[in-house]
């Protein structure tokens, strides 16, 4: 399993070519949103996309071990299914497998988050932009109260706006864009796709506020 899983994030070294290495022979075009050309970044996107690369690595290592552990399925994880949480605004939604998710996926969020000040969220999202659990910062009781709730508690969304849809289906090595969240918070979103099992599940995002590099 991990070898596997490893073999998927290793092609991400050509990241900016336009090309992913499929170890048997000449690369192939990636399919999905080109990334911006490596020369582009700035050292701390470089930073953050490795840091991005490792996190998409850990969350496919914990999705694969559940269905290892038969705590889940694949058949569970690529259905895409979502059951309404009653009277959320915006609305919020439960899975077979979120709860594997609040017990997995964020210690690996947090671990992320707190490798640099700059960075706001670390978040795996599916390849619909379903985010099962945000940050423990983003994830405070809900209020009632829509303007003190649409910033504490953004867990178990669907994020897909324009940046967020982008992010998640993408399938390239690397995808940077530079936005304003619904916060009203000028960000720039790093996101790397994230394979389970040879398929394409959804990404990893880290949100972060630039730096003067000069």
């Amino acid at each position: 399993m991990t070898t596997r899983i490893r073999a998927y994030f290793a092609t991400f070294a050509v990241a900016g070519l336009g090309l992913l290495s499929t170890g048997a022979g000449a690369p192939v075009p990636y399919r999905g949103t080109t990334p911006a050309p490596a020369e582009a970044l700035t050292p701390q996107d470089r930073e953050m996309v490795a840091l991005a690369n490792d996190f998409a690595f850990r969350c496919a290592e914990a999705l694969e071990r559940w269905m290892a552990k038969q705590e889940t399925s694949q058949e569970k994880l690529f259905s895409f299914l979502y059951y309404p949480i009653p009277k959320t605004d915006p609305p919020k939604f439960a899975t077979d497998w979120d709860r594997l998710s609040d017990r997995d996926i964020l210690p690996i969020e947090e671990a992320v988050l707190s490798k640099s000040s700059a960075i706001s969220f670390a978040v795996l999202v599916d390849r619909n932009g379903y985010l099962p659990t945000h940050n423990q910062r983003y994830s405070q009781p809900l209020t009632g109260n829509p303007a003190i709730d649409l910033v504490n508690n953004r867990t178990k969304r669907i994020f897909n706006d324009r940046t967020g849809f982008a992010a998640a289906t993408s399938e390239a090595p690397y995808l940077v864009q530079r936005y304003q969240r619904d916060t009203g918070e000028s960000m720039v979103d790093l996101s790397v796709p994230v394979f389970v099992r040879g398929q394409h599940w959804g990404a990893v995002r880290i949100g972060y506020r630039p730096v003067d590099s000069r």
